[in-house]
């Protein structure tokens, strides 16, 4: 993630630096850092943001449009609908309950149970075809921070 980028997603996220810093486990200082460029960002620190901007859900094209909201304490489908930890820890119950009701009353009951597996994102030694976000390394950043330097070095004259 490049310098600006990650000022400006930064400051979509966190009101202050104190509330940031106690994100990343970090002193303020750091994080002033950080954002005026004086040192790299940490890895961790940038997809710790990225997890944070996202809502805390995996980079993975399975939870693509899901999202928690923190201050409801739900997750959000792509749909925009809301479901609360209990009601997704009821739902086997439920399902079980379904089932069961439809064998006692003989309702046209078909197992519906299979052992289909959400294909996971690496399968068979094949990659996905397009990775969701693209890592920059410390080299580019290095490269385009001269070249920003030197811009801005030859506006000024």
């Amino acid at each position: 993630m490049l310098h600006e980028s990650f000022v400006q997603l930064f400051w979509r996220v966190f009101d202050d630096i104190h509330q940031a810093s106690a994100w990343f486990h970090v002193k303020p200082v750091t994080v002033k850092r950080w954002l005026t460029g004086k040192i790299d960002v940490n890895p961790m620190a940038e997809k710790l943001l990225l997890i944070r901007s996202r809502g805390y859900l995996p980079d993975d094209t399975r939870w693509k449009g899901f999202r928690v909201d923190e201050d409801y304490c739900v997750i959000v489908t792509p749909e925009g609908r809301r479901f609360s930890p209990k009601e997704l820890e009821s739902w086997a119950l439920r399902f079980d309950e379904y089932h069961a009701l439809k064998r006692m009353y003989e309702l046209d009951y078909v197992p519906v149970r299979s052992n289909v597996v959400t294909p996971l994102p690496f399968r068979g030694g094949r990659r996905i075809q397009q990775p969701e976000c693209d890592t920059v390394t410390k080299e580019k950043k290095k490269l385009y921070r001269k070249k920003r330097k030197n811009n801005v070095l030859t506006k000024s004259k």
